[in-house]
Formats: structure tokens, C-alpha cells, sequence
């Protein structure tokens, strides 16, 4: 272990980004226990069939995977709140890689062809310095090896915050929000979609709506987390 890693933790103490616990100088975003006991999706037919449920009906969806399960106040929570607001854009390439080295264990890089990251609005990703997606998306990529592209899909309206909203509510709050920037790294291919958290699918229904409309061959949900 480097010295000067050991004395930045001793001043700056890193934590679990999971349950907020002291990381030992050998742990890096997640600590063991987490590792162990957070609540993970596993990445099999049932679980696909009972994520896919949110698209049926409304866009056509080949394979729907989430990698850890949402509670309010839980532990994922917690996850997903300093991925959000935190900066912790390191933390989000490494749940894609390590999310990415699960589905490896389905042959799942060998049914897509392109990874994209639900886009944030170009006024707040300037605020926020970054996309959390574009960052998971990134992990996948790593571990998949399969290329991402944050410039084909891009986010044209700014909108309100989705929170507390009904699910149409939410799709009529999303319509038009997406345009297809570069079609013809679309067209043809399987892309899977990838943004933070799954709970009604709007957002990702409607951006997955534009990606199909531009020629997408199949498509793929990916999320951090989902709300069943």
C-alpha cells in the first residue's frame, strides 16, 4: 500500500458509498461486507421477465437488467444519492465494470453492439460537471468490451424533476425530450440503454422510442438500480 494513499486516509477518511462505514486502505468504493450483502439482481430469465414487465406494451425491449435492487432509505439509496450529487463519478465506472463482469457470465456482450447512457440536459450536465449514466455506461464498456457513444442520443428539452410524478405523467413530462444526433451509428444495431435507476421506465421508454425510430435492430435496458 502506497504511504501517501495511507496518510491521505488517515485525514480523509474514505467511506462505503453503501452503508457510510471507514474503508480499510484495501477497499475501494464498496466495502467487503457491501459487497457481499447489498441487494443484487441476479442476471437470469426470471429476473429479465420481471424487469421487462415496465416495457410491455410500450416499446420492445429484448433484455431488461438491473444490478441492484432499490429500497427507499436503503442501502442503494445511499448508492445512488452520491453518485448523483456527490461527484462520484469513479464509483459509477466501477459498478459498470463490475455489473458488466456479471452479465459477462450470460454471454451478454455477445448480444449487443453499442452501449448508451440516457443523456442529462447540455445546461445540467454543465451544473453537475458530468453524467452518472455516461460514467456507468463507461464501466460496462470496459468490462463488456463493447464501444459506448455519449453523442448519438441527445437531450433537447430541459424538464422538470420526475420525482413524485405518475407514470404518464412522467411519459408526457419526457415527450420530445430526445433526438437522435448521429443516426448512423444507430441504425442497424443492438444497442442496450443504460441510465442510474429503473422505477416507472418512462425515461428510458421514451429514449429507447427514439433510438428504435432511428433504426436501433434490438434493444437492451441497463440500469444501476430498479424499484420494483
Amino acid at each position: 500500500m502506497n504511504p501517501l494513499n495511507l496518510a491521505k486516509d488517515l485525514f480523509f477518511p474514505r467511506i462505503c458509498a453503501a452503508c457510510e462505514n471507514t474503508l480499510t486502505p484495501y477497499e475501494n468504493h464498496i466495502c467487503v461486507s457491501c459487497h457481499i450483502h447489498l441487494p443484487k439482481f441476479t442476471p437470469d430469465d426470471i429476473t429479465k421477465e420481471i424487469l421487462s414487465k415496465k416495457f410491455w406494451g410500450k416499446i420492445p425491449v429484448k433484455n431488461t437488467y438491473s444490478f441492484l435492487q432499490f429500497t427507499k432509505n436503503g442501502p442503494v439509496q445511499r448508492i445512488l444519492h452520491q453518485l448523483k450529487y456527490r461527484n462520484k463519478t469513479e464509483l459509477a465506472v466501477y459498478l459498470g465494470k463490475w455489473f458488466g463482469n456479471e452479465l459477462k457470465t450470460n454471454d451478454f456482450d455477445k448480444e449487443i453492439d453499442l452501449i448508451i447512457g440516457v443523456p442529462l440536459h447540455p445546461v445540467k450536465k454543465k451544473r453537475r460537471g458530468y453524467n452518472q449514466a455516461d460514467c456507468f455506461a463507461k464501466g460496462l464498456s470496459e468490462s463488456l468490451q463493447v464501444p459506448y457513444n455519449e453523442e448519438a442520443l441527445i437531450r433537447v428539452s430541459f424538464t422538470e424533476t420526475q420525482t413524485n410524478k405518475s407514470r404518464f405523467k412522467r411519459f408526457r413530462n419526457m415527450e420530445g425530450v430526445f433526438e437522435v444526433e448521429k443516426p448512423d451509428l444507430i441504425k442497424n444495431k443492438r444497442i442496450a440503454l443504460v441510465d442510474d435507476v429503473l422505477t416507472t421506465g418512462a425515461t428510458l421508454e421514451v429514449a429507447g422510442l427514439e433510438l428504435l425510430k432511428a433504426g436501433c435492430q434490438e434493444l437492451s435496458i441497463l440500469t444501476i438500480a430498479a424499484a420494483l
